[in-house]
């Protein structure tokens, strides 16, 4: 494709380096640390370098062992567990505590560290049980209101809050934020992460399940003291917090506490959603929320876009079969006996199959640099708009829904339709085309579609024969049965679309008399116990199409600058100029008269693809007769067709160098969002493509209604 068009380079943002290992994550740099600037007094900072360097003992590098840990099964020591005395909860504020009411924090957290320097060369007595009185320790569970008061403290300066958690607490919330961990271990979302770590965004949108930041702990490091661990994690605090804002939140600090900093987040998709009217309060309270009066709006993160939520809003709900299938993956991971796990993950619509892709995901990347993801699902895509399939090399967590980590995937196929009922074979070949791209050295997840009926089901068979799955998740909601169980016995006799028992070869096209033995794979079922599990979402945005819209918006907001200011709209952004001759144009959902397809193509949506032959005209347009399976890039707005010289023009977030070696743009069903169009700003007169003369009343006019499971006419031939 010629782009007449130069554009500045874009600044990379940073991921984790790829490693050659399989099971290793690179090693984190810690953050800068230098406690000798934490206080002007001599003797703290003595303390506090002391304390810096225990913290040099600590490893920086995650290692999945051979008997994984149990996730999600974090047991919080009990007083009956433990030697020391009863903890309090945070009400109290840490009253009675020797701390309270002393002149100076610095003298007397020198004087514990000398009087533990001298108990540990044999002199002195035992400080173990005065420092529990000292630690004002909340029970385990939800951070409610009132705890707000002595945990969290507020950097108007800064505009930042540091939070104190104890080990076992949860943080619930809806907005946004970016969080930093500065001493101890939090998970989020499956994602464990911890001191020296950069900095991760959170989004806990309305449309979502609400985010949670459980508090795990200290890192476990026999070389370092619970003493030490309490003075360096008050040190970290006093560099964060102002004199006077600090002494109450120093009391709460404990060995076991974990210090996290929470900064408000404003990117350029934050900004490009809510510029909408419809999505201003997208990362507000849900309907629910205030239904039951459970956000805590007067607390330290208010001003910072986040609303903490109280222990009557349900955060995110795990079956034991969840955690069960969940260890049982990662142990399956830690083991690898048999190469790298291939896990297939399916279910009914509605049942939680992507969020525990995203959880699944994120516990992996807590051992291994990355994770492969084969997407399947055409209408509730993850790293995409809707209507792709995809190969992706996942590295960062994921923490936030499928719109809010919109990115290119190594691999893409564009199909143009949020179903595939209309042309199964072409489905199937693309999916092939993707497998046969993977490299098996690192894990893969699998997310298949929710139609799991007629032929969907036969599509299911299709895939778990032909890509040799280890392990299958089938997720379930209720007692009505919608799909059998898939254990090995039953697929060994069931009909595929393309395969057939016996199994055939995997993806070879050889067509012999020999049929080599299915692959035996591993089954996990999870029977979702979730508040609404099995039905669509009622509440506003959790549609499946409105989930559409927002990936697509999410797509296009890597259009905005990534400096602060006015969002751009579309119709101001300088499009791209392609001759005709460059590039094939074609249409993948149904068939259009020659003379109509640029008419069809016009203001649509268009996928960028790349043909294997080289396309050449000669003025005039090039239409494709087929629908070619070929590699996707990216997507663009056609916003406009010049006959007269002859030259599409273009809108797109994609590289120029990336497009030059586009040659095919294909038109699907997937259309743009109508608010894309509508809530353009700046605009004199009629907002382009936008038209009220249209009358319904004209035969085809309206919607039309795509019935699953029937056959067509394409389809008799198998379907017998």
């Amino acid at each position: 494709m010629k782009a007449h068009k130069s554009l500045p380079k874009t600044k990379q943002t940073s991921k984790r380096q790829q490693c050659n290992g399989k099971w290793f994550k690179p090693k984190r740099i810690p953050k800068n640390s230098d406690s000798s600037n934490l206080s002007p007094s001599t003797a703290m900072a003595k303390l506090e370098h002391h304390a810096s360097n225990l913290r040099k003992d600590k490893p920086n590098l995650k290692r999945l062992k051979k008997a994984a840990k149990a996730v999600s099964f974090r047991q919080v020591k009990t007083p009956a567990a433990t030697e020391r005395t009863p903890t309090r909860h945070l009400t109290n504020g840490g009253a009675g505590g020797p701390e309270q009411g002393s002149d100076s924090d610095e003298s007397q957290d020198w004087s514990s560290f000398a009087k533990s320097v001298l108990h540990q060369n044999g002199g002195g007595e035992s400080m173990e049980g005065q420092e529990s009185c000292v630690s004002a320790k909340a029970a385990p569970g939800r951070i409610e209101e009132e705890a707000f008061v002595h945990c969290a403290e507020r950097d108007y300066i800064h505009n930042r809050t540091v939070l104190v958690m104890q080990q076992g607490q949860t943080l619930c919330f809806r907005g946004k934020c970016l969080l930093s961990c500065l001493y101890g271990r939090v998970e989020v979302h499956g994602f464990t992460l911890e001191e020296g770590q950069q900095s991760y965004p959170l989004f806990s949108p309305s449309s979502h399940c609400p985010l949670t930041v459980t508090a795990l702990g200290d890192s476990p490091n026999p070389s370092k003291t619970k003493k030490a661990g309490r003075l360096e994690a008050k040190a970290i605090v006093r560099k964060y917090l102002s004199t006077e804002s600090r002494n109450r939140l120093l009391s709460e600090v404990d060995s076991d506490s974990c210090v996290i900093l929470l900064e408000p987040l404003d990117t350029p998709l934050t900004r490009f959603l809510t510029s909408f009217p419809d999505l201003k309060e997208l990362f507000g309270l849900s309907s629910r929320d205030i239904r039951d009066s459970s956000a805590m709006l007067d607390t330290p993160l208010s001003g910072l876009g986040i609303t903490p939520l109280r222990k009557t809003a349900g955060g995110m709900v795990m079956s034991q079969t969840y955690r069960e299938a969940l260890n049982g993956l990662v142990n399956a991971c830690a083991e690898e006996l048999d190469g790298c796990p291939v896990i297939l993950v399916c279910g009914a619509k509605n049942v939680g199959k992507s969020t525990f892709n995203r959880h699944l995901i994120n516990t992996l990347l807590n051992h291994t640099a990355s994770v492969e993801y084969l997407e399947c699902d055409l209408g509730q895509t993850e790293f995409t708009p809707s209507g792709c399939l995809s190969l992706s090399t996942v590295r960062e967590p994921l923490l936030g829904p499928p719109f809010t980590h919109q990115w290119a995937p190594e691999h893409m196929i564009f199909y143009g339709q949020s179903s595939c009922e209309t042309d199964l074979d072409r489905y199937l070949e693309s999916l092939k085309s993707l497998w046969r791209l993977y490299n098996r050295e690192t894990p893969i997840v699998i997310n298949t579609m929710g139609w799991v009926k007629g032929f969907g089901f036969q599509l299911l068979v299709d895939i778990i024969r032909l890509f040799s799955i280890s392990h299958v998740v089938q997720l379930s909601s209720g007692d009505k049965v919608m799909c059998p169980q898939l254990t090995p016995e039953f697929l060994r006799s069931s009909h595929g679309w393309q395969t057939h028992p016996p199994v055939q070869s995997a993806l070879g096209e050889d067509n012999s008399g020999t049929h080599p033995a299915q692959r035996s794979y591993t089954l996990f079922r999870i029977h979702s116990e979730f508040e609404g599990a099995g039905r669509p979402g009622e509440m506003r945005h959790q549609r499946s199409n409105e989930q559409r819209d927002l990936a697509l918006l999410g797509y296009f907001s890597q259009l905005q600058s990534p400096e602060p200011g006015p969002v751009r709209p579309l119709h101001c952004f300088t499009p791209y100029q392609v001759p005709h001759s460059a590039v094939a144009v074609g249409v993948t959902h149904c068939e259009v008269a020659p003379t109509h397809v640029l008419y069809t193509a016009n203001a649509s949506l268009v996928g960028l693809c790349c043909l294997n032959e080289k396309v050449s005209g000669r003025g005039s347009p090039v239409l494709l007769s087929q629908t070619p399976v070929c590699p996707c890039v990216g997507f663009g707005v056609l916003r406009g067709v010049d006959m007269a010289r002859g030259l599409y023009f273009l809108v797109t977030p994609v590289a120029p160098s990336i497009l030059r070696q586009v040659n095919c743009l294909l038109l699907g069903a997937v259309t743009l969002p109508n608010t894309l169009l509508t809530g353009q700003t700046g605009i004199l007169g009629d907002p382009p493509y936008v038209t009220m003369d249209y009358s319904f009343e004209l035969t085809g006019a309206g919607k039309l209604h795509a019935f699953k499971g029937l056959a067509r006419p394409g389809q008799m031939k198998n379907a017998k």
